[in-house]
C-alpha cells in the first residue's frame, strides 16, 4: 500500500481533461495527501526505524539537502520550499521502505501491478470517451482521461511494466498467459502514445538486460537472436509504417529540434546566471524555464541544483551500474540493469531524476534488487520455483 501510494503521488495533477472535470486542487490534494499517508504508514510498519545501508538514497539524501540550500533564498518562491518538503518526504519514506529491500521481486510485483492499474484505467478512460482520451491538444496520441496523465508518463509506465513483466517471464518468475495479459495491452497503449522515448528505452533496457545474462544462459543466448532476427525482418517489412509513427506527422524542422525541446534548452544554457547560481542552482522549480517544460533531467538538474547537483546525480547512476556490474548474473541483476539503462535513456528527453518522480522510484526498485540477499548460484537464478513466486506479476 506504501508504494502505490507513493506511485500515485508521482502521477501529477496536469494532463488532457478528464471525462469528470477534476480540479487541479482536488488532484493535488489527493497526490500530496497520498505521499504523507505513504509515509504514516511506512513509520507505522516500521517504528524501530530499522533501515538498510544504501548508497543510492544516501546520495539522494545529499541532493535533498542541495534542494533545500538552494531554494532558501526563495529566488523561485514559496513553491520551492514546498517541493523541497515533498521531495524530504519522499526520500524519507523509501528510507524506511529499506527494511523489505532484500533483493528479491516484491518490490518488482509492486511496481507492476499498481502501474497495471494505472494503465487499467487510461483504458477504461479511451472505451468511455476516445475523444477525451486522445485530444486533438496532444496530436491525438493517448493521454489520461481518468485521472489527467500526459502521453509520455502513459507511454513509460507502460514501457517499464513491459519490460519488467517480460523478464519475468523470462526467468520463469511468471506464466505465460499472465505475461500476455499484461504485454499485450500495455504495448498496445504504448503504440496509441506515440512516445519515442519511452519505446526506445524499452528496447535499450531489454537489450542491454538480456546481454548481462547471455553469457550464463543458453536461453538468454536463444532469446536475443531470435529477437533480433525476427526484430530485423519487422524492421525492413515495416519500415514505412514504423518511420511514419515515429515521426507523428512532425516535420522535418520539427523533429530535428526535439519537438522544440532544443529551443529552450538552449535559452536556459545562454541566461545569465550568478556563481551561487551554476554551483547550487536557483531551487526546485516545476521543471519549466520562461514557462516552457525543460524535458531534460540534466539540464532540469542544471537549473535548479546546479554542478552539485549534476554531480550528485551522477555519482548514484554510477553507483547503481557499477553495484549491477559486480552482482552475479541473475534475474534480479537483469531487472535492475533495465531500470537503470531506461531512466539513463531517458534522462534525456525526460525530466525528473533531480526531484520525486517516477524515475526515483524505477531507480529504488533497481536498488532494492541489488541488496545481496539469500545467496544463489547463476543456475538457480534461472529454475522456476514453487508457490508465490511462479504465480505471476499479474496475479
Amino acid at each position: 500500500m506504501a508504494w502505490a501510494l507513493l506511485i500515485l503521488n508521482t502521477l501529477g495533477s496536469t494532463g488532457a481533461k478528464t471525462v469528470l472535470p477534476l480540479p487541479r486542487s482536488v488532484s493535488q490534494l489527493v497526490t500530496m495527501g497520498s505521499l504523507m499517508t505513504a509515509f504514516v504508514i511506512a513509520l507505522a510498519l516500521n517504528k524501530h526505524l530499522r533501515i538498510r545501508p544504501s548508497a543510492y538514497l544516501l546520495l539522494l539524501t545529499a541532493l535533498l539537502g542541495t534542494s533545500i540550500l538552494s531554494s532558501a533564498d526563495l529566488q523561485e518562491g514559496l513553491g520551492a520550499l514546498f517541493r523541497c518538503f515533498r521531495l524530504t518526504m519522499f526520500v524519507s519514506t523509501l528510507w524506511l521502505l529499506t527494511r523489505w529491500w532484500d533483493g528479491g521481486f516484491a518490490f518488482v510485483r509492486y511496481h507492476i501491478r499498481t502501474y497495471a492499474v494505472v494503465l487499467a484505467s487510461v483504458a477504461v478512460g479511451l472505451v468511455i470517451s476516445p475523444g477525451k482520451a486522445m485530444p486533438e491538444e496532444y496530436g491525438g496520441r493517448l493521454s489520461g482521461a481518468i485521472w489527467p496523465l500526459t502521453p509520455p508518463q502513459i507511454g513509460q509506465y507502460a514501457a517499464v511494466i513491459a519490460g519488467l513483466t517480460l523478464l519475468l517471464w523470462f526467468g520463469r518468475r511468471t506464466t505465460w498467459r499472465s505475461a500476455l495479459v499484461i504485454v499485450v495491452p500495455v504495448l498496445g497503449l504504448l503504440m496509441l502514445t506515440h512516445t519515442r522515448t519511452a519505446t526506445l528505452g524499452l528496447v535499450a533496457g531489454l537489450a542491454v538486460a538480456f546481454l548481462s545474462m547471455m553469457l550464463t544462459s543458453a536461453r538468454a543466448r536463444k532469446v536475443f537472436a531470435w529477437t533480433v532476427g525476427v526484430g530485423g525482418v519487422a524492421g525492413v517489412v515495416l519500415a514505412g509504417a514504423l518511420q511514419t509513427w515515429f515521426l507523428r506527422g512532425q516535420s522535418a524542422d520539427n523533429f530535428s529540434s526535439l519537438t522544440g525541446r532544443a529551443k529552450v534548452w538552449d535559452a536556459l544554457l545562454e541566461a545569465p546566471r550568478s556563481t551561487a547560481d551554476y554551483i547550487f542552482g536557483v531551487g526546485l522549480t516545476d521543471k519549466s524555464y520562461d514557462g516552457l517544460p525543460i524535458d531534460n533531467s540534466w539540464l532540469a538538474i542544471y537549473h535548479e541544483q546546479g554542478f552539485v547537483g549534476i554531480a550528485l546525480v551522477a555519482a548514484f547512476l554510477l553507483t547503481l551500474v557499477v553495484v549491477a556490474v559486480l552482482r552475479p548474473p541473475s534475474l534480479a541483476r537483469a531487472c535492475a540493469i533495465f531500470l537503470i539503462t531506461y531512466c539513463i535513456s531517458a534522462s534525456y528527453t525526460e525530466a525528473g531524476l533531480g526531484d520525486a518522480s517516477p524515475y526515483l522510484l524505477h531507480l529504488a526498485v533497481a536498488a532494492s534488487l541489488l541488496v545481496r540477499g539469500v545467496p544463489q548460484s547463476d543456475e538457480q537464478a534461472f529454475i522456476p520455483t514453487k508457490g508465490a513466486d511462479v504465480r505471476g506479476a499479474g496475479a
